[in-house]
Order: structure tokens, then sequence, then C-alpha cells
């Protein structure tokens, strides 16, 4: 009959499109199993509404990855039913799959550090790195678990493809076969381009985003479940999220945000800087920095920086402005945070940036930074010549691999000699940043220290000892330098890693890091529970030595700022969070879309709506300013001020 033309290829397609929709979903809840304690999900009726939703954007990423599967499925070629050209379309199929389908378990593991779905910047990540090939090896023997599930699935995935075959038929009737074809051919294009956009064909509605996945969740981390990895990927793929936006005065950004700061509070003085961003120390492994938390059965694995900080200025309430390492990079010496995109993967990195290299350099300064990888890792050695180091230490300038920790490079106790050794060589004054490696995966000190610290409840507890470890022995040596009573000493941390106490399992506490001011006169001293960022320690820092310059500057100095209140910003998953006060705002970059108690760690009490608006009204106009101001300096290349 004529009806039934073709019958049997749309009706094996149909089968091989829902094997796909059925192991994304799969996926999903693999997803979910690996991360539960991080999404916070309360019943199987919530899991299964979020998977409901997820659909779209599953029904979006196998569309993109099965586009050309789907094509020559549907064309009449004559010969779709021989064997020989089914071999071709599962060939497609499979090929396309197994990358589509794989990327998604990336994210069991490294949503972990990220807390949101990886984008296509993890390929800058992956560029970054020179020795890629030897991570993923051991990642293999670290996460087999992953592998061993991965491929375990994709084998059921293709036994279950070949349980529906299509068998060869000859098209005798050639006008109806084309006919009918040309028809199913429109029906199918316009489904698919429907699929694509998120089932909308309207040209007044953009294509779903991941910004839409958090459309229907009870809270922020849900919309990880709703999305898919290779959605995430695609999503993002040669887009720039770098856009200009108006939704505030310039009376606004300079009353609310003020980004060009100039101080005058203190004499200029030129003491040495040491700048230390220690890889992955977040605040919840440092005992000094929660004390006021009331966490029950806390333990903190740093002793020598808990000493420390009796002599020190610390503040207990800060966070990190991004979530990888290039991100802390930028935060701590430029000022320039990162959300949805890196600013250093951006479009616009390669221009004149103000910066603690470069006000410190007009001061004449020798200016110095110091990463154990290999030379180039992380994207370190290119940002930092953008910014204008004098000098850059590596793996390579070290020159002695029997220290090197078989993954990421030298351990931090040997590096931080070696970093100082030079320092005793530098002019004065000197500021010089250095970026640990030893606290992160693997999680494994050297082997002579296999026993010294305390093993803990998650594998970054031994290592975090380590490092802490790395720290008592460098200020130790440094201590008896006759640079070390003239010098600032600051220690911060690029992200968080592995999580312990459910304290620090709540959305905003996921990127709390420490920062210490140390001087060895003890004239700076306290504890600060106001809110404070990365992008503060530039500020402060110029304002500390008597910089009397105006500069541009998106934080505010922790000392003596008296115009801006206490603020941190930062992105999380989907949203920015603006926190100041007694609230914390949530902005999707253009609309505000909560507000939560200072206290509402997992944002799960929306107050939006319940408030008098002139109690929240300077906290929706900052989140606003700031990103508006953020963007167009970034892109009109104003990240100077002469």
């Amino acid at each position: 009959m004529t009806k039934l033309i073709r019958f049997q290829e749309y009706k094996a397609l149909a089968y091989r499109l829902f094997l796909a929709y059925l192991f994304y979903s799969l996926a999903r809840l693999f997803f979910f199993i690996y991360n539960y304690k991080l999404l916070k999900v309360q019943s199987i009726s919530e899991y299964l509404a979020l998977n409901y939703h997820g659909l779209v954007f599953d029904t979006s990423a196998i569309l993109y990855i099965n586009i050309f599967f789907i094509l020559f499925s549907i064309i009449p070629f004559g010969i779709n039913t021989k064997k020989g050209y089914q071999t071709f379309l599962k060939t497609i199929y499979f090929t396309f799959n197994f990358i589509g389908f794989a990327v998604n378990f990336i994210d069991f593991i490294y949503y972990k550090f990220t807390y949101s779905r990886s984008t296509s910047a993890v390929m800058d990540i992956i560029n970054n790195e020179s020795n890629a090939s030897s991570l993923f090896i051991r990642f293999i023997s670290t996460y087999w678990h992953v592998y061993l599930l991965f491929f375990l699935s994709f084998i059921i995935w293709f036994f279950l493809y070949n349980k529906v075959k299509v068998t060869e038929q000859k098209n005798d009737r050639l006008i109806p076969y084309f006919s009918y074809s040309l028809v199913y051919f429109i029906l199918f294009g316009i489904l698919v381009v429907a699929g694509l956009r998120g089932g909308d064909l309207k040209k007044s509605t953009r294509p779903v985003n991941n910004v839409d996945a958090s459309r229907h969740v009870r809270l922020p981390q849900h919309a990880d479940i709703v999305l898919n990895t290779t959605f995430s990927i695609i999503r993002t793929w040669n887009t720039n999220s770098f856009k200009k936006i108006y939704l505030v005065s310039q009376h606004d950004i300079q009353t609310y945000i003020k980004p060009i700061k100039q101080y005058h509070n203190n004499p200029l003085t030129k003491p040495n800087i040491v700048l230390i961003i220690t890889e992955s120390l977040g605040r919840e492994y440092c005992g000094a920095f929660n004390k006021d938390y009331k966490i029950e059965n806390y333990k903190s694995y740093t002793p020598f920086l808990d000493e420390l900080a009796q002599n020190s200025l610390i503040f207990t309430n800060a966070y990190a402005n991004g979530c990888k390492s290039i991100h802390g990079m930028s935060s701590v010496l430029a000022g320039i945070p990162s959300f949805q995109d890196a600013f250093t993967s951006s479009p616009y990195p390669n221009q004149k940036i103000q910066s603690l290299v470069s006000t410190l350099k007009e001061l004449d300064y020798d200016t110095s930074f110091f990463h154990g990888a290999a030379n180039g890792s992380m994207g370190f050695l290119g940002f930092g010549n953008i910014l204008g180091f004098d000098h850059y230490y590596g793996r390579t300038e070290f020159n002695d691999d029997s220290e090197y920790d078989g993954s990421w490079g030298i351990w931090d106790e040997p590096f931080m000699q070696f970093m100082r050794k030079e320092l005793n060589q530098k002019q004065k004054p000197f500021f010089s940043t250095i970026f640990t490696v030893s606290s992160h995966e693997p999680f494994i000190p050297p082997a002579k220290y296999s026993n010294t610290f305390p093993k803990g409840n998650v594998p970054m507890h031994q290592v975090v000892g380590y490092t802490d470890f790395a720290f008592r022995k460098f200020f130790e040596t440094a201590k008896k330098e006759p640079w070390f009573k003239n010098t600032i000493f600051i220690i911060t941390a690029d992200h968080c890693n592995q999580v312990y106490y459910p304290f620090y399992n709540q959305v905003i506490n996921r990127q709390a890091v420490p920062i210490l001011f140390y001087k060895p006169d003890g004239s700076l001293k306290g504890v600060n529970a106001d809110f404070a960022q990365q992008i503060d320690i530039y500020p402060t820092i110029l304002d500390m030595i008597g910089y009397q310059k105006p500069f541009r500057s998106w934080g505010r100095s922790l000392l003596s700022e008296k115009d801006i209140k206490p603020f941190a910003f930062n992105f999380n998953g989907n949203q920015y969070q603006f926190m100041q006060g007694n609230y914390i705002c949530t902005f999707d970059g253009n609309n505000i879309t909560g507000i939560f108690a200072k206290n509402d760690y997992s944002l799960e009490k929306n107050l939006l709506g319940k408030l008098p608006e002139n109690e929240i009204k300077g906290h929706m106009i900052s989140a606003k300013a700031f990103l508006q101001d953020y963007m167009q300096r970034i892109m009109d290349r104003k990240m100077y001020v002469n």
C-alpha cells in the first residue's frame, strides 16, 4: 500500500532516536547519583519532574548530534534499505553519539569542582595543558569506574540498536516513493528545526539556552540536572557571552560601583609584596576562618595558617570571583572576575590592562610570577605576559624533575624554597606572585610524607595539610632573609575543591575562600566578617602602600573604603550572585530573579516581591551596574586609567 512506503525506515529512525533519549536520561541519572549531595533533590517525584523538563534540552542536543544521521536516513536515495547503506548510517550514528554521550560523563566528576555543567570553555583548559595526554591516562586510572560505566552503557546501546533492523526493499513505484519522501522530508525538517530551538518556531522567541534550564526549578543547582553537558557545550561553542547591556545610568554606576578608584589614606611606601594564590584552598579547610560558623565536629587541616592568622588581618566571609584557576589569576592580580566565560578566553584579553603588575611597575617594582607546572600551563604564561610581569618561573626554570609530582608540576615545598632563593636575588622592592599546585587531584603528597598529614574525611584534606606544611617551611626560612621584615604577605585561593561539611555544600559557600594579610611587624591584625572577594585584593594593596593615582577596579579596599559597602559578586550555574548587607541578589543578566537573606546560603526562600523596595533597591541597581560597566569597559577596551 502507498501509505506504507518507507514505513520501516521511519520506524527504525524513530526507534534509534528514542534510544538516544533513553541513554541521555540514563546519563542524567548517573550524573545525579555521582553528585546527589550537591544537587539536593528532595524526592523521586522532584527528580522525575526535573528529568521531564530536561527533555527539551535533550531533544536539542540529540538533534544537533544526529543531524547528519537524520538527513541521510530520510533523503530518498533509492538504496536506503540496502545493507551497505544501513551500515553507513550506523557508522554515522555511533560516531557522533559516542562523542555526544561521552561528554556527559565528564561532569560526573568535574561538577564537584565547578558546580556547573561544562561548557565549551573546557576546551580552553585542555588546550592550555601541555601534558594533557598524561593527565588523560591518569584520569583513566583514577576514575576507572566512570569509564567502565560509559563503555558498558554504550555497549548496551549498540546491542539495542541492532534489535530493530531494516530489510532491503525494491522501489518500483518511483513517483509515489519520491512524492511521499518529499512530504516526510518537509515534515521532519519542521520538527527538527522546532526541536533544535527548544520546541518553538516563533521568530520572536530565541532558541533555548542554558539559562532557560532555571525556569522550572526550586533550587539554582537543579538547573544542572535539567541540562545535559552535550547541549551546554554545543550552545556555548564559538559564542561570546560578552555583550553590552544598558540597564542603569552612568550616575548609578559611579554611585554604586565606582569603577575608578583613588586613595589618599596612606603615604607612599614601597614594601616588598608576596602574593600567594593557593590551588583549591577552600575556606572550609582553614580553622581560623571557621570559628564563628558553629560547624558540628569541625576539624582544621591548616595548622600553620591557623597560627599565622593569629597575627594577621583575615576576612572570614570572602568569596572567589570565578571557579577555575585562570579565573583566580585575573581576579586577584587584575581585579577582573570571570562569569559565564573566562575573561582570558574571550576576544578581549589582548588589551592594555591596569593591574597590580602595571601599577607596581610604575613604582619601580621588580615583578615576577611563579608556577611550578609546565611553562604555559593553565594559560598563566600568556596572561602573565599581557599583564607585563618582568619574570616568569615555571617547571623549566626550576630545572629539577626529581621534584616533579608526576601529574601537575613541582611539589609546593621545594618550589616555594626555589622562589625564596630567587627573591634573594631581586632588586628591591619586588612584587612576586606564586600559584601553588600540590593541593589538587590526584590528592597525593610526596612519598616521604605519605603518613605525615591527617587523611581526613575527603582526599583533599591530606594534600591541604601538605601545602600548609610547605607554607610553614617557606616562612621559617624566609624570615631569616633581610627582605622579610619589609614585606607584605597575602594568602588566598583560586577556587574551592572537595567539600565535606554540609555548610559548605550550600550554593553560596561553594565559592568561599580565605583572604589573609600578614605583616611581620604585627601592624595588621584582626578578624573581619564583612563580605569580601578576590577582586578586593588589588585595590587593598594599592591603598595599603599609598598608591596615589586613579586606577580601574571593580573591587574595593578592604581597609578604608567608605563609599562602597562590602559586597561580593560572582556567577554560579546560570545566574549572577550579588551579596551585600543583609541580602543576596540573583540576576540573570537582564532581570533580578531572586532576593534571599544573607544567611540563606542554599537560596531556598526567595523574598523577591515580599520586601519593601527601598530595602533592596540598592542591591538590584548594584548588580546591574556592576555587570553593565564590566561588559562595557572590557568590550570598549577601557581597562586602564591614564
